[in-house]
Order: structure tokens, then C-alpha cells, then sequence
């Protein structure tokens, strides 16, 4: 296994032991699209394996300080962390030092020296020309908040956002000015079109402050929502991109199999690569059931009668659910939904309990075809060897 998958298990793994559950931005999934950004940078820039290993690595680990302390000094914790996780495998001092330094330059103000520096931090503010900004930016306005007793109101937020990504955030290299640069100026120009509305609702409502109280209760739970069904989407997205990578893989490998190996099999001299090749195909063959299996819908139907509809006991959310329902029914029933509040947020936490069911399901379904494909590549690899050194 490489460094680099056995730094994202470890990550992985420390991100679900040990960091606080109020860690709603960073966390394993931004950092997961932190190096998919840098991926994608490395691929127009001229950087060599060597150093793009390096910046991956450091991207990792950039933000795991956040397991030991808040944000005030995690990248040095982080920096000691990657260090550790490095003592057995074989670095030099050289390597770790630079490692470490790149870690480091991804604190908020601290100006990049190299192109991997630069680098580093473009994929670490990569988030500001995604589509997904405003998500984001309220991860992280929650997170800040429960953390560091920082609240803004929406018109504070988008100010604070809007001054940062203007005056105060620039990316470094070619590729990100290029093609990041004009998404990131979208963003800022939605922002300030939420500024100039949220200036006219605090206008309006700047005489009740009991409204302006349940105003931010609702919209503390409607991020809590958005951000958690967000990042249930990206999981979901990030299992499916890599149940397809086997797909193709071992499509790729059975194909070869049957139009080079299988046709040589029934002469007597390749007698001894019976057994290799029905090993290589098996294995492929159930990586691709269960990475199928994986990445299958798994609709369930629920029946139910008009009473459960009226007695709230139907998440009417749920296309499983109301495909089943007449339009005046169903019209009828979401008219009376949109009227509770509590019913809305009973339905909503159904929603996002089952969806965790299937991600469960898919992750585990995913676990096994990995564990098939890496032991059916080792087996047939080592039958392989032994058949020629039998002969």
C-alpha cells in the first residue's frame, strides 16, 4: 500500500475517533476535496511524483490538529501528528522537515515561498470558487460558532465573507487565477446580492427582537440540516466514484483475460496458467458484483393507509413514499406539512436516518469488494509466479 492510502486511512480513522462532532467544516470530507484540488492542479503544473507526493501527503494532514486543539495553532499540532505517522515508514529528515513546512503554510495569512506553497494553499481555499461555497461558508459560520462562541447575523457573515475574498484572498498558481478565479468572483457577486436582501430584512425586523430569536434558532437548525445532507451527498458521491474506478479496473482486467490469456489455455504447454487466470477472473468477477451491489439504488416502499398520512406517521420527503399518492393527496398533505414546523423537522431527521442507512450500506458493500480485489490480485499474482517457477 502506498504512503498516500495509508495516510488517508489513518486520517480517516483519527478524523472518526477523535475529532468533535462541532467540527463542521473542517473536517475528513474538506480535506478530501483539498487534495482532489490539489490533484487537480498537479495535472496542469509541471511538478515531479516526488513533490506532488509531498503535497498531497501534507494535505492529509493539514487540518488533524484540529482532534488535539481548536483552530489557534492546528497546523503545528498537525505538523507533529504527520511526523509521527512518518517515524516508521522510511522518510528522511529532508523529506519530513519539507512535509512539515508545507503543513504549516496553509495558516490563514501566511504567504506561499515555492509552488508547492502555492499550491497548498489554493487547494486548501479551493471551496471559494465551488459551487458548494455557500454550504460551506455556513459549515464553517456554525462550527465558529459552537467553538469559539462567534456569532454573526447574515448581514455580519456576508460582509465578513465578502471583505476576505476581495481584499484579502488571492490564488497563486496559473491554474487556479485561470479557472478558479471567475468562479470565486461569482460567488462574491451572490454574496453581495444576500447582503443588499438580508440589509433590507433587518431593516424590517429590527424592532422585534423576539422574532430576530427564533429567526436564528430556525436558521442555526436549517444549516445543521443543509450541511449534514450536504455532506452525506459527498460521501455518497466519493463511494460511487470509487466503486466505478474498480468497475472499470476489472472490466479492463477481464477483458484482457479472455482475449489474451483464456484463447492460450488449450494448448498443453500453458496448461499451468489454468489456475492463475481462473483466480485473476473469479476475483475480478466479484469485484464487479459487489462494487455493482454498492453503488445500486436501494428504493424501499412503504404502504401505508390515509390515516398514516393524517396521523403524520408517512415522511412525505421521502419519492418512495408519495410516488404512491394521488396529486390532491399529496398536495393536500405537503400544504399541511409546510404548516408545522415540527412535522417538517420530523420528516427531515427521517430523511437523513435512512440516507445514513444507505450510506452505511454502501460503505461496508464497498470495504468488502476492495478487500476481494486487493486479495484477488495478490493470489493471482503469487499463482502467476509460482506456475512459472514450477515449470
Amino acid at each position: 500500500m502506498s504512503i498516500l492510502h495509508k495516510a488517508k486511512d489513518y486520517v480517516e480513522n483519527l478524523f472518526k475517533d477523535k475529532l468533535s462532532s462541532v467540527y463542521f467544516y473542517h473536517n475528513f470530507i474538506h480535506t478530501t476535496f483539498a487534495v482532489q484540488k490539489a490533484e487537480e492542479i498537479m495535472e496542469h503544473t509541471e511538478v515531479s511524483a516526488e513533490d506532488r507526493e509531498k503535497v498531497l501527503l501534507a494535505l492529509w494532514f493539514h487540518d488533524v490538529g484540529f482532534t488535539d486543539c481548536n483552530a489557534e495553532g492546528h497546523e503545528e499540532r498537525s505538523a507533529v501528528i504527520m511526523k509521527e505517522f512518518l517515524a516508521g515508514e522510511n522518510r528522511s529528515d529532508e523529506y519530513v522537515d519539507v512535509v512539515a513546512k508545507l503543513i504549516l503554510s496553509t495558516e490563514k495569512y501566511h504567504q506561499p515561498q515555492n509552488l508547492l506553497e502555492e499550491i497548498m494553499k489554493d487547494a486548501d481555499f479551493s471551496h471559494f470558487s465551488s459551487p458548494f461555497y455557500s454550504d460551506s461558508a455556513e459549515a464553517l459560520r456554525k462550527e465558529w460558532e459552537l467553538t469559539g462562541g462567534m456569532c454573526f447575523s447574515n448581514t455580519e457573515w456576508n460582509e465578513l465573507n465578502i471583505d476576505f475574498l476581495k481584499n484579502k484572498h488571492r490564488y497563486f498558481t496559473e491554474y487556479a487565477k485561470e479557472n478558479w478565479e471567475p468562479l470565486k468572483m461569482k460567488n462574491v457577486k451572490k454574496l453581495e446580492k444576500k447582503l443588499s436582501k438580508s440589509d433590507k430584512k433587518d431593516k424590517s425586523n429590527k424592532d422585534d427582537s423576539e422574532s430576530k430569536k427564533d429567526t436564528k434558532s430556525d436558521r442555526s437548525v436549517d444549516t445543521l440540516f443543509r450541511v449534514t445532507l450536504n455532506n452525506h451527498t459527498r460521501l455518497s458521491d466519493i463511494a460511487d466514484s470509487k466503486a466505478n474506478i474498480l468497475l472499470s479496473v476489472n472490466a479492463i482486467i477481464i477483458s484482457v483475460c479472455l482475449s489474451v490469456l483464456v484463447p492460450k489455455l488449450d494448448t498443453p504447454k500453458n496448461a499451468h496458467l489454468i489456475i492463475p487466470t481462473f483466480f485473476l477472473l473469479v476475483s475480478s468477477v466479484l469485484t464487479i458484483i459487489f462494487a455493482i451491489l454498492s453503488t445500486k439504488p436501494n428504493v424501499t416502499k412503504t404502504k401505508f393507509t390515509q390515516q398514516d398520512i393524517t396521523d403524520r406517521k408517512v415522511n412525505l420527503l421521502f419519492f418512495g413514499n408519495f410516488n404512491q399518492m394521488l396529486f390532491n393527496d399529496f398536495n393536500d398533505s405537503m400544504k399541511d406539512l409546510l404548516k408545522d414546523r415540527d412535522y417538517i423537522y420530523d420528516s427531515m431527521i427521517k430523511d437523513l436516518y435512512f440516507l445514513g442507512k444507505v450510506l452505511d450500506r454502501k460503505y461496508r458493500l464497498l470495504s468488502i469488494t476492495y478487500q476481494i480485489f486487493m486479495a484477488g490480485i495478490i493470489i493471482s499474482v503469487l499463482s502467476f509466479a509460482y506456475a512459472f517457477l514450477s515449470l
